[in-house]
């Protein structure tokens, strides 16, 4: 769309134009910064001869009351059916039922039973290697009865 000139927007601050064109602009002013400017100028400039608000407060009210019936007239939008929770369920279920019956469970155990087992086999120490730890086990152990013997 092109850009609305700044003569028609001061027509739409003083509500001069129909409906339809309105709702052209109020889209286009979600999109185009350039209008937005020239409609907040037209606002600035026309600002003392829009009506004035005698209570805030109720008109804050009754827009919020306006707001809330309307919330409520509108159905509520339900999420498509790939987005819902039953339907995860069910693809889940089914994908386990097609493993089970094509046997990739089974082939699974296989690896499974490989990766349990330890690949590194530890050799018992040898016999020098025993000796070698009784006789340091032994000269620790002479060691602490004669430090507490000296205390």
């Amino acid at each position: 769309m092109n850009h609305v000139s700044y003569e028609e927007w001061v027509k739409y601050v003083n509500n001069e134009i129909n409906d339809n064109v309105r709702e052209v602009y109020d889209d286009h002013l979600y999109s185009c910064d350039q209008c937005l400017e020239l409609y907040l100028q037209a606002v600035t400039e026309l600002e003392s001869s829009l009506p004035v608000l005698s209570n805030a407060d109720d008109f804050t009210n009754l827009v919020m009351a306006d707001v809330s019936q309307v919330k409520k007239k509108l159905p509520e939008k339900q999420a498509p059916f790939y987005q819902r929770t039953s339907f995860h369920y069910i693809v889940a279920a089914a994908m386990t039922l097609l493993f089970m019956t094509s046997g990739v469970f089974q082939s699974i155990t296989k690896y499974a039973g490989a990766v349990e087992t330890p690949s590194i086999d530890e050799s018992p120490p040898s016999m020098t290697e025993e000796i070698m730890n009784k006789t340091f086990a032994w000269i620790d152990t002479f060691e602490i009865k004669n430090r507490e013997a000296n205390k």
